[in-house]
């Protein structure tokens, strides 16, 4: 539609907004507001808890750029996936982690549907009920991919409707996972980190001086071993003043959701998806530490990402199977998932679960 109705209560959407070029789609209630780039990758840029005016999307130094005003400065397959990277929230597909070859095709970093404009159309606009749909056809590989976002009256809930399609005439693999990074103020060394069970792997990222945890290290959640052989309760959150930086990734959880908690600001942020798709849980970890490019010591985020597989579709550790997925030609995928958004307790222990409907269950004191 070309004018939509312009509440200032309820639920409300528009597409009618751009921000830094880019067209930008915006769904909000009194609880919730989620900002989308749909001319970036369908991007959630913000997600914004009201009651505490609570961001928790991480911003990247440089934030939001408008690709058609500026040149990189070299081909550089890794560093142009980071030039236009503003923090937030993408779908990855149909690859994600460092540059690779697929089937012929050279692709940089978490490309290729981060990087591109999605078609985006407004499906229900209502005070009770705002939903748009987006979609993206890859250009390098032969997806299409198609997510739904929906807002109701009363929820501090996103819920998300994804699909991703290989519309090649011969089968395709493909890694599938959302690129979920938090960051301050909602992040601080007050937060929480609860999963349910799960066991884990870390690979290491960045210098070994600076690492969290030690590297090569197998286990389950929450006891690891710190790089100086502490022990590490992988519940807490440090603090930037650490300096340190690392990766891991959960495999296999009871249950598909995690739960970051900020008791201090009176906050949280869940997010529930199903684990029989997503069977890896990402764990990006950037506290103060990274020196040189692209964080020169000075980013505070975590990325929780669910995902399909190992970044590019590596084999778990002991194994020769690649855990990326393959589509049959012309075969559809369709997941459910919800960013939740809630309040703890004063006397706040712990996340416990979080329901089907997205309800927040707390441990008991």
């Amino acid at each position: 539609m070309h004018y939509q109705n312009e509440r200032t209560s309820g639920c409300r959407i528009s597409d009618a907004w751009t921000y830094r070029g880019l067209k930008t789609v915006i769904l909000e209630n009194d609880l919730i507001r989620v900002t989308v780039l749909a001319d970036k990758g369908a991007d959630v840029y913000e997600f914004i808890h009201k009651p505490t005016d609570t961001d928790f999307m991480w911003r990247s130094p440089w934030g939001v750029r408008d690709p058609r005003k500026f040149i990189p400065t070299t081909g550089w397959p890794e560093g142009i996936w980071q030039d236009v990277y503003e923090g937030g929230w993408q779908t990855l597909a149909p690859t994600g982690g460092s540059p690779m070859n697929y089937a012929g095709a050279e692709i940089g970093q978490h490309a290729e549907a981060t990087t591109m404009p999605w078609d985006v159309q407004i499906l229900e606009d209502t005070p009770e009920t705002v939903s748009a749909r987006f979609w993206v056809r890859t250009y390098r590989t032969p997806f299409y991919i198609e997510k739904t976002l929906t807002i109701h009256t009363g929820e501090a809930v996103l819920h998300v409707e994804e699909s991703i399609v290989n519309e090649a005439e011969e089968s395709a693999d493909a890694v599938w996972g959302q690129h979920i990074a938090l960051g301050a103020p909602f992040l601080s060394d007050s937060c929480r980190l609860d999963i349910p069970g799960a066991d884990y792997w870390v690979p290491g990222e960045g210098e070994e001086t600076t690492r969290r945890l030690k590297s090569g290290q197998s286990g389950s959640w929450p006891a690891a071993i710190g790089s100086d052989g502490s022990q590490v309760d992988l519940h807490t959150i440090p603090a930037k003043s650490a300096r340190v930086q690392d990766y891991m990734s959960f495999m296999d959880l009871t249950e598909g959701w995690y739960a970051v908690t900020n008791p201090d600001r009176g906050v949280g942020f869940a997010f529930q998806f199903p684990a029989e798709t997503y069977t890896h849980l990402w764990y990006w970890q950037v506290f103060g530490g990274g020196s040189g490019y692209p964080w020169y010591n000075r980013t505070y985020n975590v990325g929780l990402e669910p995902f399909t597989s190992l970044p590019n579709g590596m084999a778990r550790p002991g194994t020769d199977e690649p855990t990326s997925i393959k589509l049959a030609a012309g075969e559809r995928r369709t997941i459910s998932m919800k960013a939740i958004a809630y309040v703890p307790p004063n006397d706040f222990q712990g996340v416990k679960r979080i329901g089907d409907s997205g309800g927040v269950e707390f441990e008991a004191v």
